[in-house]
């Protein structure tokens, strides 16, 4: 979106790299919440805040039509971006006696602590788009359950029954144990001494985090996240293989202090310090993989998007990024955000017999209404390494079931495939381990069991098969459409057909600002001149279908837009700029509503 002069641009997908966004005034920049406190607090009274700006990065966006870059590339555009962003905030705020204030640069935001007078003074700044509560979040429980019964349990082997049932020594088979992958996980922390992960932790300053700064080197006061991580990367010195990728070295940041806290600021520190662990523009030392067993458990069946952006951001430079589904079953629309983010890949918990675990929550997902969770793996009566209590009992272990456990398979999963497959994208592996799952419950993907239970080799296999994604004419379009793929290609051998509206990219206004102007996006191929693009005006930026007037119909790759009308003075006008598509075949495509075209101008 970008406003000039009462006028807003509004695209399909907006290619731009900067993302300006429409002002709001003062008082509507304050979150609801915040501001009923502000109301009932003294002048004097400090609130714990995160104010977010504009100016940002669109980095999805950005990475999807620009080069592929390293992500401390990443790193560096955004850290550069928020600092030219909250510059004048910042300096505000130096006026104003605050100079600790947490740069968020991940989401382009600060975090800080301020008297209710500075909070109203600082949301009326130009390019501040929201102000809102710093919130805590309750660390996980953790479920230690009594070892399993003889029916349950399988005879000591090489690896614990979860392991083998999604194929994970198949994989050690191929030479695939994650070597050369760093998975990290946001939970309570690591005890480092256990002896089925001392050996695997990276090590040196850029390896531990803890913004709650309580402890220096890796810590946890609960097990949580030392039995995560155990399922992640744990070895086999206590007589079974524990961890799907004992190959990975892991690294960790400890987002609940020692009382089970976690701030929202912490949680945003932490995720950006996974993409920039050291903090310094000339080193790529991210982690491949994320993996979080956490959530808003006392938010069932909300769409709570604090975390939207950090996990965007992080999946669109190359970081997987996992979530357990939650433990609120067995009611259906029990979701819980984060992982009901459409970018999340959640994954709820089965049992010894593939059944699904009862408390596993369900869908479908309370963000966009699609299937939830989107896999299941092991999760109940599952083995893990336990606290040492300093390195007093090394060999400590505990079986333990919830959601919780289920996530970290599918973050070893995919630490085993980007070691197979270096130049895969999240995407890639998120679409492998989908179609490879196995079908459980309802026929198809369901809100039970997702798309089924993971099966790492099957997933391996799709891959090495090339079979994902078939783009036979390279116009960027798949004829095998699905999750990760895009929509069906309806004719995968004619470049200049595709699929859906083309993106519109480099939107411009001319110097009268009434002219906007355009180019096709080079994912569309060699051959774009069957390119026909709507403009549509509309006084109300989320109606284009009955409030959209029809500006002017253009063909051909590079573009622009004439608009004779001008806005009245106190008016904006709203634009959809679209391609429109040519599927199916001998049709004219199809209206920006969806609905197939009978004449050559747009709705």
């Amino acid at each position: 979106m970008k406003i000039m002069n009462g006028i807003l641009l509004f695209g399909a997908l907006v290619l731009a790299l900067v993302t300006p966004a429409r002002a709001l005034s003062a008082p509507d920049r304050i979150d609801p919440e915040l501001r009923a406190r502000l109301d009932a607090s003294p002048a004097a009274t400090r609130h714990e805040i995160i104010v977010r700006f504009s100016g940002g990065i669109d980095v999805a966006a950005a990475s999807a039509s620009g080069p592929r870059l390293p992500r401390n590339a990443w790193a560096k555009l955004l850290r550069d971006a928020a600092q030219n962003a909250q510059a004048p905030a910042k300096a505000f705020l130096a006026n104003r006696g605050i100079g600790n204030a947490k740069t968020l640069w991940l989401i382009n935001a600060l975090a800080l602590e301020a008297s209710v007078n500075v909070i109203r003074e600082l949301a009326a700044l130009p390019g501040v788009l929201s102000v809102g509560l710093d919130v805590p979040v309750k660390a996980p429980e953790i479920t230690r359950v009594e070892p399993p019964n003889s029916t349950q349990a399988v005879d000591a082997g090489p690896v614990e029954w979860n392991l083998d049932r999604i194929h994970v020594p198949q994989m050690w088979d191929l030479g695939f144990e994650g070597s050369g992958i760093v998975v990290a996980n946001l939970d309570t922390g690591v005890d480092a001494d256990h002896q089925d992960l001392s050996a695997s932790f990276r090590g040196g300053a850029n390896s531990w985090y803890d913004p709650n700064g309580e402890h220096a080197t890796p810590h946890d006061s609960t097990g949580h996240g030392t039995q995560t991580m155990s399922i992640l990367v744990g070895g086999s010195l206590g007589g079974t293989g524990i961890g799907v990728a004992p190959g990975a070295l892991w690294i960790a940041a400890k987002i609940f202090n020692d009382a089970g806290v976690g701030l929202y600021s912490g949680i945003h520190q932490a995720f950006q310090w996974v993409l920039d662990p050291d903090g310094s523009a000339g080193t790529d030392d991210a982690a491949d993989v994320v993996s979080n067993s956490w959530g808003f458990r006392d938010n069932v069946n909300q769409c709570l998007e604090e975390f939207r952006l950090d996990v965007q951001n992080l999946k669109a430079v190359g970081v997987s990024v996992v979530f357990s589904a939650g433990n609120a079953g067995p009611s259906v629309s029990t979701s819980m955000s984060p992982a009901n983010y459409a970018e999340s890949f959640s994954v709820g918990s089965t049992d010894f017999f593939d059944s699904i675990a009862t408390s596993s929550s369900r869908g479908p997902s309370t963000c966009d209404g699609t299937t939830y969770p989107n896999v299941t793996a092991p999760g109940n009566d599952v083995l893990a390494a336990d606290l040492t209590n300093g390195g007093v009992f090394p060999d400590a272990y505990a079986y333990v079931s919830g959601t919780s456990y289920s996530a970290p398979h599918v973050g070893g999963a995919m630490a085993l495939l980007r070691q197979a497959f270096p130049s895969a994208t999240p995407e890639n592996l998120e679409v492998a381990l989908y179609k490879s799952a196995r079908d459980r419950g309802t026929a198809g993907a369901d809100d039970t069991f997702g798309y089924g239970i993971i099966d790492i080799l099957a997933a391996h296999d799709l891959l090495m098969a090339g079979t994902l994604c078939t783009d036979a004419d390279g116009d960027g379009y798949s004829a095998a459409g699905g999750v990760g793929c895009g929509p069906v290609d309806c004719s995968d051998t004619t470049p200049e057909v595709w699929a859906t509206p083309g993106e519109v990219v480099n939107l411009r206004f001319a110097a009268d600002r009434q002219t906007l102007s355009w180019a096709t996006p080079a994912v569309i191929g060699s051959l774009p001149s069957l390119a026909r693009y709507d403009t549509l005006r509309s006084a109300n930026p989320s109606d284009f279908v009955t409030l959209g007037l029809c500006v002017e119909t253009n063909d051909g790759p590079n573009t622009t837009s004439a608009d004779s009308t001008t806005p009245s003075s106190g008016e904006t006008f709203y634009y959809l700029v679209r391609a429109r598509n040519v599927c199916p075949l001998g049709s004219l495509g199809l209206r920006s509503n969806g609905t197939e075209r009978t004449g050559t101008t747009c709705p």
